[in-house]
């Protein structure tokens, strides 16, 4: 299998190269079980992001980031849960349509977390941020709640992705388009 090699956060992996559809590929990031590189990634971005008071992250590969993050900032967090959970009172949901799935998906979130973020300081995170539809979810999670959103913080930004001004990301992560 083809990979791509980069350094994230002074570690350095291999990517396996994925293919989406006949005229796109991606390099695959896995954050879940590489222990490493979620501790070296959440310190990095805490240093580049804004004080917060929660952090609200998208189910599923963004959970480990997120966890990490919190121990280290001591912060709490919240996920956007993929489906309707039982515990969950009175859910708010909204739909969304990212580059690794191949149907539209909606987003939760439980308003009893939801009302906690009513005028704090929120980062919103997530792994890589490529379309930006997972994270346009989570904003409108947040803000259905009044949350003041302070920044919005990936590990990796891909494709035009790494263009955006109003993100804070460690490191590009291209696309490898046919023709």
């Amino acid at each position: 299998m083809a990979t791509y090699k980069m350094t994230i956060a002074g570690l350095e992996r291999e990517l396996p190269i994925c293919k989406v559809n006949d005229k796109l590929d991606i390099a695959g990031f896995v954050i879940f079980g590489d222990v490493e590189i979620t501790v070296a990634s959440a310190a990095e971005l805490l240093k580049k992001c804004p004080e917060f008071d929660f952090i609200v992250a998208p189910e599923a590969k963004a959970i480990p980031l997120a966890h990490e993050m919190a121990r280290q900032s001591g912060k709490p967090y919240f996920i956007c849960r993929k489906g309707a959970k039982l515990y969950m009172q009175s859910p708010v949901s909204v739909n969304v349509r990212s580059i690794t799935t191949d149907k539209e998906q909606t987003l939760f979130m439980d308003s009893l977390e939801g009302e906690q973020l009513r005028g704090k300081k929120v980062l919103i995170l997530d792994d890589v941020i490529s379309t930006g539809e997972s994270l346009l979810a989570v904003r409108k999670l947040v803000e259905e709640f009044d949350g003041n959103i302070v920044a919005q913080a990936a590990i990796l930004a891909e494709g035009d992705a790494a263009q955006r001004d109003d993100i804070i990301f460690l490191e590009e992560l291209p696309l490898f388009i046919h023709d």
